[in-house]
């Protein structure tokens, strides 16, 4: 909050806790912090317990006393609040996440900006997986790094670093709507907006054990009224976090039930037993007592006892099976006597190495009020204002597609993070391709893809935006999910293989011959539409039989094949030769060669008519005319001989190439460089952007970044852009 009076903006803190709320108002210089206003409010009935509140009228207004005595003490209406939530229903969530450069890269505070959002987004997730089925939602109030990794090594500091691949181990703490939902309600409707949001526990530990300490294995736990919180700490960072449902109410309702009183007269006794030695009450049957402190504690010894051992076992069991090196108390709980030295037992330490957390953590905060003792119930507060400069976030709320969603607010949230908090499929945000074919060819198999339908269309408040947009409080989202683009479909003669041919020659000339294709054991048409997990086999060889009728050829005497004599059955193979005579002539070719084999000379042969001699085929290869047919031999126009020259062979023009196909496919390649990758786009008669991720390797699945940036001849582009030969593109994530 702004302001004239104080030399820095102030910060207003305020710790709704279960017995009392302590609004504390200060201002940040250098490494002090000044409080120059404080004020603590007892609820007057049990309007929260256990750290969550019940009632939230009332609650309300004790935050409005609070709020108005404040005002009045600096003088200036207070706005904004940082508050903080108990551990009641706590989950923890422990993530490792790493994120790969392109190249080696000088690491910013981007780069670990966005590292530590991928470790929170993956907690989220691993909670949803572990919460599947249940329909609480569960929201982050904080997270500490436990551990950087540069290269695969551990790090502190990332900022600087030169780096390949940096990493993180992170531990995200969830509570559900409720306990959050019930804290806003309470403060919006004192008339304050929250500046921040975080954990007790978090608050607590930033003040009573600083970072310098945090290299020892010490055990943080904040006694408050209604739960136990705790932290613990090892090699610099915060490994855990925890909490027990037993605190100071637990005394007190003991105190009730022994002593047959009331709740308020129950917790003015437990507090006698801090200064007093001797107490004097009323029953609810009016009856008198008059007891020591020392009664008072060797009755309440066993509710005493519960409480630290289930706070010891938590201890142990948070870290790791063993018991810390020492343990540090916070919260008006703690002071009860007997209780430091009940824990130590427990803990199996020495007594000095349990103490409460008071005046001592307190040195780097003045108050300028002189009648304030710095003691354990001030540290909360103190951290939950110093938490507003260490992370200035809170939950904001935007609309997507009509539904309210809350967000953590880290400064930096964009639509897609609304878009995994609402629980939006992230594969509808981005194109999907349709259903795509497998198949085998020769026993190699083979994928071809669907096509590519478009990115989803989002409108933030009215206007077109992309999915990495940046949004703020009170936005309104509408998503139209992306689109399935059309099924693969692929003839069977767009495969390279169906353009191969077998050459044979076929007195002396040299003729092109297409490969016999087969699909799950049947020949089929050139025009056959390829199914998924079909079989396809490319028949190398033809038999002599199936060359003949291929091209329409009958014949007398006998066939040379490799210059030794041949049957219908047998194979041709690529560069095979074949020699044979001609049955009755009528119409006549120009020889350009002729090769005469002398034991075949007579009698003299005949010109053929060239009349198709059809018969079945072997049933290996199932010849069809219809197949033949469309793949006939392209011959010229034959020319007719003088009338006293007759030629002995049948020729054929050399390089003569039979056609499998009547007309030539429409596609056609381009090349483009992808990130400078030559890369060839290949099979279609015109190409778009979105093209690209047919042939180079891009993962489009998951958020790699802040946003996707796509660069055509170095300018922005559209998945719909028309590609041109040799265009430079650029794909890659926005950090």
């Amino acid at each position: 909050m702004e302001n004239d009076k104080y030399p820095e903006q102030l910060v207003f803190g305020l710790d709704i806790g279960t017995r009392s709320i302590v609004g504390t108002v200060g201002y940040k210089e250098k490494n002090q912090f000044i409080v120059v206003a404080q004020c603590i409010k007892e609820h007057e009935t049990r309007a929260m317990m256990d750290g969550q509140i019940h009632d939230i009228d009332k609650v309300t207004e004790s935050i409005k006393e609070v709020k108005a005595e404040l005002e009045k003490q600096i003088e200036m209406k207070l706005t904004e609040v940082c508050i903080a939530a108990a551990g009641r229903v706590l989950k923890t969530i422990k993530v490792m996440t790493e994120y790969v450069f392109s190249s080696e890269t000088t690491v910013n505070e981007e780069h670990v900006h966005a590292l530590d959002l991928m470790g929170v987004e993956k907690a989220y997730e691993t909670l949803r997986e572990e919460l599947k089925g249940d329909k609480i939602n569960f929201y982050c109030v904080g997270y500490s790094v436990v551990n950087y990794m540069v290269n695969g090594y551990s790090m502190f500091k990332l900022n600087g670093h030169k780096a390949n691949r940096i990493g993180t181990e992170l531990l995200a703490t969830f509570l559900p709507d409720e306990v959050i939902n019930g804290l806003y309600a309470a403060v919006e409707a004192a008339g304050l907006k929250v500046a921040s949001l975080t954990l007790e526990p978090i608050a607590a530990i930033n003040v009573a054990i600083p970072e310098k300490f945090r290299l020892l294995n010490i055990a943080m736990v904040d006694v408050g009224a209604g739960t136990s919180d705790i932290c613990i700490t090892k090699d610099g960072t915060i490994i855990a976090y925890g909490m027990i449902p037993y605190a100071g109410d637990e005394i007190t309702d003991y105190i009730g039930q022994k002593y047959l009183v009331e709740f308020k007269v129950a917790e003015a006794i437990k507090v006698a037993c801090l200064r007093k030695k001797k107490v004097s009450f009323k029953d609810v049957m009016g009856a008198t007592h008059r007891m020591t402190t020392d009664e008072i504690l060797t009755d309440i010894s066993e509710i005493i006892q519960k409480i630290t051992q289930s706070i010891a076992d938590r201890i142990i069991e948070l870290n790791g099976g063993k018991t810390v090196s020492a343990v540090f108390i916070v919260g008006g709980g703690g002071k009860i006597p007997g209780f430091i030295e009940l824990l130590a037992d427990y803990l199996k330490l020495p007594k000095e190495r349990v103490a409460l957390r008071g005046e001592e953590v307190l040195g780097s905060v003045t108050f300028l009020q002189e009648h304030i003792k710095k003691d354990s119930l001030l540290v909360t507060p103190i951290g939950i204002c110093l938490n507003y400069y260490d992370q200035s976030n809170n939950f904001i709320f935007v609309t997507i597609n009509g539904e309210h969603i809350k967000l953590y607010f880290t400064n930096k949230l964009s639509i897609s993070d609304a878009a995994v908090q609402m629980g939006y499929p992230n594969e509808k945000l981005f194109p999907r391709r349709g259903k795509s074919i497998t198949f085998t060819v020769n026993g190699v198999q083979r994928t071809i893809k669907g096509e590519t339908g478009e990115a989803a269309h989002i409108r933030l408040n009215g206007e077109i935006v992309g999915i990495s947009h940046n949004i703020s409080q009170n936005d309104k989202i509408e998503i139209t999910e992306s689109t399935v683009g059309n099924n693969a479909k692929y003839e069977l003669n767009k495969l390279p293989e169906y353009n191969s041919n077998l050459n044979i020659i076929v007195n002396g000339s040299k003729i092109l011959f297409p490969v016999l294709i087969q699909v799950n054991g049947k020949q089929v048409s050139s025009h056959y539409m390829i199914q998924d997990n079909d079989e396809i086999e490319l028949l190398s060889c033809y038999t002599l039989k199936q060359v003949m009728e291929y091209m329409d050829l009958t014949f007398d005497g006998e066939i040379l094949v490799n210059n030794e004599y041949a049957d219908l059955d047998t194979m041709i193979y690529d560069k095979f030769m074949i020699q044979f005579k001609l049955n009755t002539p009528k119409l006549i070719f120009e020889p350009e060669k002729s090769e005469v084999i002398p034991e075949l000379e007579s009698p003299k042969p005949e010109l053929v008519s060239l009349k198709p001699q059809y018969e079945s085929p072997k049933p290996q290869y199932e010849s069809s005319k219809s197949q033949y047919e469309s793949s006939k031999p392209q011959y010229e126009s034959p020319k007719p001989e003088p009338k006293d020259q007759k030629p002995n062979w049948f020729e054929l023009a050399p390089e003569t190439k039979v056609k499998a196909e009547s007309s030539p496919s429409a596609t056609m390649d381009i090349y483009v460089t992808v990130n400078s990758t030559v890369v060839k786009l290949s099979n279609k008669n015109s190409y778009i952007f979105v093209d690209v991720f047919d042939f180079y390797p891009f993962d489009l699945s998951s958020m790699k970044g802040s946003e996707l940036v796509v660069l055509q001849n170095g300018e922005r582009a559209e998945f719909t852009s028309a590609l041109k030969d040799k265009d430079m593109i650029e794909i890659y994530w926005k950090k």
